[in-house]
C-alpha cells in the first residue's frame, strides 16, 4: 500500500501541511523559546544552529508538517510521521513541539487526532518516542490511549543518542475525543 506521509490535513482548529525549506524562519520563531525544550532530551534545540540541524532532519524525513493555527494563520509548531514499517504495518509519530501559548488548550489532541485518523487507514499500530524526562508529553500521550511498551536510545538527526520511552497506540485503543 502506498502511504502519503505528507498529506495536507485540517480540522476546525489546525492545518497540517508539508514542512518546506522556506518555513525555517517562521518555525524557528516558535522554536526559539527555551521553555519548549526544558523537558525535552535535546534541551538546547532553541539555539538557531541546533534547531537548523533539527529542521534539516525534518525536511529529509519526508514526513514533517508545519502546524498552523487555523484561526490566526500563524505557525504554532511541527510534528512528523517517521520510520514507516510496511512489513509490521506500523509507523512513528513524533518530533512534535508547539508554542507555549498553545499548551493546555487542546492543540495536541487536535493535531494527534488528525494524524491518527489519517494514518490508521494504512497501519495497525502507531508508536511514539517520548523523552524519558519529558513528563508533560508522557501524560499527554497517555491521555490519547497510548501505553508505554519499552525504552530505547534514540539518535536524533545530527545529535547524540538520548533515552526515550516507547509508547504504542492501536486504532481500537485511541481516545481521540
Amino acid at each position: 500500500m502506498n502511504v502519503d506521509l505528507q498529506p495536507t490535513l485540517e480540522n476546525e482548529r489546525v492545518i497540517l501541511r508539508p514542512l518546506q525549506q522556506q518555513d525555517f524562519e517562521m518555525l524557528y520563531n516558535v522554536a526559539a523559546d527555551p521553555a519548549i525544550w526544558q523537558q525535552h532530551p535535546n534541551k538546547d534545540r532553541w539555539k538557531k544552529d541546533v534547531f537548523s540541524t533539527f529542521f534539516e532532519g525534518a525536511i529529509q524525513s519526508g514526513g514533517a508538517f508545519l502546524v498552523i493555527d487555523k484561526t490566526t494563520g500563524l505557525a504554532i509548531g511541527s510534528t512528523r510521521f517517521y520510520d514507516y514499517n510496511s512489513n509490521d504495518n506500523n509507523i512513528f509519530i513524533g518530533y512534535t513541539f508547539y508554542a507555549t501559548a498553545y499548551w493546555g488548550k487542546g492543540i495536541n489532541l487536535a493535531v494527534k487526532a488528525l494524524l491518527l485518523n489519517y494514518i490508521f487507514k494504512y497501519v495497525d499500530k502507531v508508536y511514539f518516542h517520548i523523552g524519558a524526562e519529558n513528563i508533560r508529553s508522557q501524560i499527554a500521550i497517555a491521555r490519547l490511549g497510548a501505553i508505554k511498551v519499552g525504552q530505547q536510545e534514540v539518535t536524533y538527526f545530527g545529535e547524540t543518542p538520548k533515552l526515550n520511552f516507547v509508547y504504542e497506540i492501536t486504532k481500537v485503543a485511541a481516545n481521540l475525543t
